[in-house]
């Protein structure tokens, strides 16, 4: 038996910690929930909507709406340097903002094609830097579009070396959706916890846990190694 000065497992300290522990989890886990719920709602509406094509009502690139124009512009100086800063200097002047993307290779140091995306907008650009004209066509889609490309829109294509986030606003929504995955990862901790902490519903949680962690396993394991 432990005598009277053996220091017990649960002494007045590591109750007050574990106290302050679950008060924390709780409020953590709370406050998270409520920042992520309309982004969640977001993932999971788009998720559907790209799980079903077939629903006509959310059809968004067929039913977009095009204008194409020409603008004169001033040819970009010495000073500016590079594809990149050519690009901005044309977006800048002909006011479209959105990521630059690099789809053809140049091979003419006075025709300039890229193309300019923000959620919803679609610009695609042809430069004539001795002539001073740039032919624009700008592609606008409705909410469905900009809904569904909320869900994969990374800003650039991440398997092209070319490519590279080089606006602002894609910076946040990558620092978003890096908040996004971290504050997910939290919630599903945190909840291990509180249903570990109620020792009524562990035996109804376990099995809740365990068809999870088999139907997860089945698309991240089994499809790769059982079939």
């Amino acid at each position: 038996m432990p005598s009277a000065t053996e220091p017990t497992s649960k002494s007045p300290r590591a109750s007050r910690l574990r106290a302050g522990f679950e008060r924390w989890n709780r409020k953590l886990h709370f406050y998270a929930g409520l920042f992520l719920l309309f982004f969640l709602w977001l993932f999971a509406f788009s998720g559907l909507l790209l799980n079903h094509p077939t629903w006509s009502f959310a059809e968004s690139w067929t039913n977009r709406k095009e204008t194409n124009y020409e603008r004169a512009i001033t040819a970009p100086g010495p000073e500016v340097k590079g594809n990149l800063g050519q690009a901005r200097e044309i977006l800048r002047q002909l006011g479209i903002e959105g990521e630059i993307l690099w789809t053809t290779t140049r091979t003419n140091a006075n025709q300039f094609d890229f193309q300019a995306r923000r959620p919803g907008h679609f610009f695609f650009l042809k430069a004539d830097l001795a002539q001073r004209r740039v032919t624009v066509r700008h592609s606008v889609v409705n909410l469905w579009g900009v809904i569904k490309v909320l869900h994969t829109f990374t800003g650039v294509q991440m398997d092209d070396a070319r490519q590279s986030r080089d606006w602002a606003l894609t910076f946040l929504w990558a620092f978003s959706m890096d908040g996004v995955a971290a504050g997910m990862i939290f919630m599903v901790l945190s909840s291990l916890y509180m249903w570990w902490e109620l020792p009524q519903k562990r035996h109804l949680g376990a099995v809740v846990l365990g068809l999870g962690s088999l139907s997860c396993g089945l698309f991240c394991l089994g499809l790769r190694w059982l079939f």
